[in-house]
């Protein structure tokens, strides 16, 4: 559903959650890999060049390991965890700030103990992205700890 079809104003329903905003799945399962993800489309509308999406990451799970042409910009906004983009793993926490550059490996981990969540702006036309080989998986992550 496009925003011009939303209330211009949709409140915050508690636990991460928006009036008018489904949750969704957060890629079709068996796509690739990840575990107990969601995602939610905040904005989206053919007048934006833009589209403003909420994921949030079960405690324990992780999103896909991937890259594409286009780029994230990224704010936690709940929980913490780790993020690996290019060739480094950083610990993520609330309020911080992610930039994911065209064509780097990226991927975001939820801690064992709470989930992570967090706001990703990405534009509207974009590229699908590309996956590891089976074999490349263990040198790309080789920064996150398990």
């Amino acid at each position: 559903m496009s925003d011009a079809s939303k209330p211009l104003v949709r409140k915050h329903s508690g636990d991460y959650r928006w009036q008018a905003v489904d949750v969704l799945a957060y890629k079709q399962e068996g796509s690739a890999p990840f575990k107990d993800v969601t995602r939610q489309v905040l904005f989206e509308s053919p007048d934006l060049p833009a589209q403003l999406r909420y994921f949030e990451v079960a405690p324990g799970g992780w999103t896909t390991l991937e890259r594409h042409d286009h780029v994230h910009a990224v704010m936690v906004i709940r929980g913490k965890g780790q993020c690996l983009v290019g060739d480094d793993a950083h610990e993520i926490g609330v309020n911080d700030l992610v930039s994911v550059p065209p064509m780097a490996w990226h991927q975001f981990r939820a801690a064992a103990d709470e989930p992570l969540g967090f706001l990703c702006l990405v534009a509207a036309e974009r590229d699908r992205p590309q996956l590891p080989a089976e074999h490349e998986v263990a040198a790309i992550s080789k920064a996150l700890k398990s």
